[in-house]
């Protein structure tokens, strides 16, 4: 699977461990009657031997809602050990290209795409016949998870490739896997790129250990292309590694206005440089949105994906799970993420590194 979308199955849709999220598309009366709708379309299901899961999801259609969905037992399942940093996929990170290109961006070492001979750069042409072009990275991952029903690990699935002019087909096997969401590497002299895969548990802190043992007088790239989200709570202790306390979102579910906040012993005399492009998601926006609004960071980069929403799990009868939307969050100075996404400071799209690092010479000259 592709592991910058790994959460899919909840979190690019936006589910959380806490919801986040201001200006709800809907008020507690309007999210009650929809969640009722839902279950009793189920419950009906249920009764008359039909699928419960196709009967939510005809009732989460019909309320308009562009990212409630219905998951069944397996497929909730996969979530929750997605944010425990285990999937069931083929060891790839993918990019969309600006052409619609889909582009391999990482290659996990020892999986299965890595034992195929696939590269960083490599184009993804097809998955199992179907092709990817133009087609969004979630998709794409869906493509390559396959359903958590029919495709566990063991399962073959067919990649169309392109490398240059040579193009070719490889099968691989699905795998369970597991990956540090969280890696570091110091780049020249002077810059230490810390990488968030997702916000799976523990990432937050992952983060701050990474930030601390740079080295002094090192410059921090904050790299999230390709980041589709995960647990908002671990994106906050992210912001807390680089921010002396103070707001980061603020969001209202069910009524209720409440903010988050970051620690109070951040690191703030470091240059900074936060990494952004059209798969950064949902929690990896929310920090991104609250470096850039607290003058912490510059995000260079292209526009992030635009993914604000706020959904809350509800259990079917069937133990399937409903997830509706309840709200959204805004950044510090109010903005709001859905259907947005956040502008880069500096755009930048294949040299975005280089010139990340060019920026953090800039910042740390005139300091």
């Amino acid at each position: 699977m592709v592991f910058a979308s790994v959460l899919v199955a909840g979190a690019a849709t936006g589910s959380f461990e806490e919801p986040t999220g201001t200006s709800p598309a809907a008020g507690p009366a309007d999210r009650a009657g929809r969640d009722d709708d839902v279950t009793e379309a189920a419950a009906r299901a249920m009764a008359a031997g039909t699928s419960p899961v196709e009967a939510a999801e005809r009732a989460v259609s019909r309320s308009g809602d562009r990212w409630g969905a219905v998951y069944s037992r397996a497929e909730y399942q996969e979530f929750e050990e997605a944010l425990d940093g285990r999937y069931t996929g083929v060891g790839l990170s993918a990019r969309r290209e600006r052409d619609g290109r889909i582009e391999v961006s990482r290659v996990q070492p020892g999986s299965p795409a890595a034992t195929a001979g696939i590269r960083t750069g490599d184009r993804l042409r097809s998955v199992d016949g179907v092709d990817v072009d133009g087609r969004p990275v979630t998709e794409v991952v869906s493509l390559l998870r396959g359903d958590p029903d029919d495709a566990p690990a063991g399962t073959r699935v067919r990649l169309g490739l392109q490398r240059a002019t040579r193009t070719w087909d490889a099968v691989v096997r699905r795998a369970r896997l597991s990956t540090d969401p969280v890696t570091a590497r110091r780049l020249g002299v002077g810059v230490t790129v810390i990488r968030v895969a997702a916000f799976t548990k523990g990432a937050g802190a992952l983060v701050r250990r990474a930030a601390d043992r740079a080295p002094r007088g090192d410059g921090i790239v904050l790299d999230l292309r390709g980041n589709s989200g995960g647990l908002v709570a671990e994106a906050v202790t992210a912001a807390g590694a680089f921010l002396d306390g103070g707001l980061v979102a603020t969001y209202d579910v069910k009524g209720r206005q409440r903010a988050l906040h970051a620690g109070a012993d951040g690191d703030t005399t470091r240059p900074m440089v936060v990494l952004v492009d059209g798969g950064t998601m949902s929690a990896a926006e929310l920090l991104t949105g609250a470096l850039q609004d607290r003058g912490r960071a510059v995000v260079v980069g292209t526009r992030t994906f635009g993914k604000g929403s706020v959904q809350m799990p509800s259990r079917l009868p069937d133990g399937s799970v409903a997830e509706l939307t309840v709200g959204h969050y805004r950044t510090p100075s109010g903005r709001s993420v859905d259907g947005h996404g956040i502008t880069p400071d500096l755009e930048a799209d294949r040299q975005a590194l280089e010139r990340a690092e060019t920026v953090l010479g800039g910042l740390g000259d005139a300091s």
